[in-house]
């Protein structure tokens, strides 16, 4: 059953929506926190946004933006906004499809059921990520992302903050990390698990999230 996320702060028009979609057999989540809408996708995982531009605190345009960066999930801008100047920004921002209110329901699950097939007939693009506070990780496309701050990793790099995120607030040990990181042709031993995490530590500065990771002496690392 695919997954819908509603982003529309107007209960009327969600509700609306949400019923008809219901009625066509999909699983749908309205969104709450519309000052993060992101930690609200990661936690859904949907196969689709129907994203409203005229939203609090931040608009559509923004979110659009966001998501993008994590995600090639279809994402249908519904707005008011008729201008052209509108649709080639919502577009530009990573938008799949556009439709303007008021629109008619029909029109609306025949935009949906497009976009999903589109996506997925042929493989299954699920978001597939990892969120600590307000750090993202994409461990198939080796991106951290904190606000809009991106920066690619080495797969053990991933590797490891994948692990602490796993086990956040939760001390991992050296041990633990280097058995993480065993493959088919190499074994990575404690000095490489040393260089591999002061690596990360400075990735993680550059998007700003340094400060999650701390050292525990003599036991290993934590995220907290």
């Amino acid at each position: 059953m695919y997954k819908i996320m509603i982003v529309e702060d107007d209960p009327t028009i969600g509700e609306i929506i949400d019923q008809r979609l219901q009625k066509w057999g999909y699983q749908t989540y309205r969104a709450q926190d519309y000052q993060n809408i992101v930690a609200e996708f990661t936690r859904y995982s949907p196969h689709l946004i129907l994203l409203d531009l005229n939203l609090p605190y931040f608009d559509g345009f923004y979110w659009c933006g966001r998501i993008r960066q994590l995600s090639h999930v279809p994402i249908i801008v519904i707005s008011s906004r008729d201008s052209d100047s509108d649709k080639i920004r919502a577009i530009v921002q990573g938008g799949d499809d556009y439709l303007e209110k008021p629109f008619s329901l029909d029109l609306l699950i025949a935009k949906v059921q497009a976009s999903l097939r589109r996506a997925y007939s042929y493989q299954d693009h699920s978001l597939n990520v990892l969120q600590y506070k307000d750090q993202i990780l994409d461990p198939e496309r080796l991106l951290i992302v904190c606000g809009r701050c991106r920066v690619e990793l080495t797969p053990n790099e991933a590797k490891i903050l994948a692990v602490l995120i796993r086990n956040q607030e939760r001390t991992v040990s050296r041990a633990y990390l280097i058995k993480s990181l065993w493959d088919d042709e190499s074994f990575v031993d404690d000095n490489t698990l040393t260089v591999n995490v002061n690596r990360l530590r400075k990735k993680l500065s550059e998007v700003g999230c340094e400060q999650y990771l701390k050292t525990v002496k003599g036991e290993g690392y934590v995220l907290k």
